[in-house]
């Protein structure tokens, strides 16, 4: 097993003022053959402001910021610090132009490397069927 991984960007986050989108570099515009047949998307980045070794290093943060909630594992929690700086975000996609990919919105910030993007197909799994902890 290599004990690192290099990871590419394909695209940048565009934000400004209340529009949002992906840019997508030029070697892979050819990837979004067929992407606008989706009404949503699943966009991953790099949490690259958050990319620092004493950061890296946080395992367990209070969800959500809230001291109130319980102390959890990175793993358990959305939390942008965490061993690898992987975020990942749906988006409803609104149109595509050129290697443009203009979206609703995006919890990332304008200039987030845009890592992978695919995308979304509903889980067929039965709300039943999901567990959430108190605090979500």
């Amino acid at each position: 097993m290599p004990e690192s991984f290099q990871i590419i960007p394909v695209g940048v986050v565009r934000k400004k003022e209340e529009t949002a989108w992906v840019d997508i570099y030029e070697p892979y515009a050819d990837a979004l053959l067929g992407l606008e047949g989706f009404s949503h998307i699943l966009v991953f980045f790099w949490f690259h402001e958050n990319d620092t070794a004493d950061r890296r290093q946080t395992l367990r943060v209070h969800p959500r910021k809230d001291e109130k909630n319980p102390l959890t594992g990175v793993f358990g929690t959305h939390s942008p610090l965490r061993p690898n700086l992987i975020g990942l975000t749906r988006c409803k996609l609104i149109s595509i132009k050129d290697r443009r990919i203009e979206i609703d919105d995006i919890d990332a910030f304008d200039g987030t490397p845009v890592i992978d993007i695919k995308c979304y197909i509903q889980d067929s799994l039965p709300a039943s069927q999901i567990r959430l902890p108190d605090w979500v």
